[in-house]
C-alpha cells in the first residue's frame, strides 16, 4: 500500500565515471595548452636524463640498470600526460570522436607496452633471470621503442586534424519548426 503523501521512489539513473568535463571547463584552453607543453618537456628533460645520464654526470654503469628504466620510463609517463592535457585542449570542449577514443587508449596501451617491455628483466620475463642483475638489453630496447611509436599514433588520432564539429543551423527550418497554435484572446 502506498502512501499518497510519499511519492514512489525515482529510479536511479548512472553517473558517468570518469569525466573530464569539469577539468575541460575548469581552465581555458590556451592556458590548458601551455600547461600540457610545460608537463611535456618536463616528462621529456626526465626522459632524456633517464636515457642518457652522461649527459649531467650521473652515468655510475657501463650497462643501464634499473634506476635508468625507472627514470626514463617515469619520463616518459609525463611526456604521455602532458601530451594528453595539451591535445584534448585543441578539441575546445567538443565531445572527443570515434577515433580520438581510440588514440587515446593507443597512449595507454603503448606506455603499458613500453613499461613491460622495460621492466622484462625485473619482472623474470627478459634474457637475465632474477638472480642476474636486470639489464636493459637490445629486445628491451626494441619493446620500448615499440611502444613508444603505438604512443605516437595515438596522439596522432587524437589530433582534431579532420573532425568538424556539428554546428546548429542558423536558419530554421520550416518543417522543423514548432507547430503550436497560440490562440490570442482579447
Amino acid at each position: 500500500m502506498s502512501n499518497p503523501d510519499n511519492p514512489p521512489p525515482q529510479p536511479i539513473t548512472p553517473r558517468p565515471i570518469a569525466s573530464f568535463n569539469r577539468l575541460r571547463m575548469a581552465m581555458d584552453h590556451d592556458l590548458r595548452i601551455r600547461l600540457g607543453l610545460v608537463i611535456t618537456m618536463g616528462g621529456f628533460i626526465t626522459f632524456i636524463i633517464g636515457s642518457q645520464p652522461n649527459l649531467i654526470g650521473m652515468d655510475r654503469s657501463p650497462i643501464v640498470g634499473v634506476v635508468q628504466i625507472v627514470i626514463f620510463l617515469t619520463g616518459l609517463l609525463v611526456i604521455c600526460l602532458g601530451g594528453f592535457i595539451c591535445v584534448v585542449a585543441l578539441w575546445k570542449g567538443q565531445p572527443l570522436s570515434i577515433p580520438a577514443d581510440i588514440g587515446l587508449r593507443l597512449v595507454g596501451t603503448g606506455y603499458v607496452v613500453a613499461f613491460f617491455s622495460g621492466f622484462a628483466d625485473v619482472f623474470g620475463l627478459g634474457t637475465h633471470k632474477p638472480p642476474n642483475l636486470p639489464f636493459f638489453g637490445p629486445w628491451q630496447a626494441r619493446g620500448v621503442m615499440g611502444g613508444e611509436v603505438i604512443i605516437i599514433i595515438g596522439f596522432l588520432m587524437l589530433m582534431p586534424l579532420f573532425y568538424k564539429p556539428s554546428q546548429p543551423n542558423s536558419t530554421p527550418d520550416p518543417e522543423n519548426q514548432d507547430k503550436s497554435i497560440t490562440l490570442n484572446i482579447s
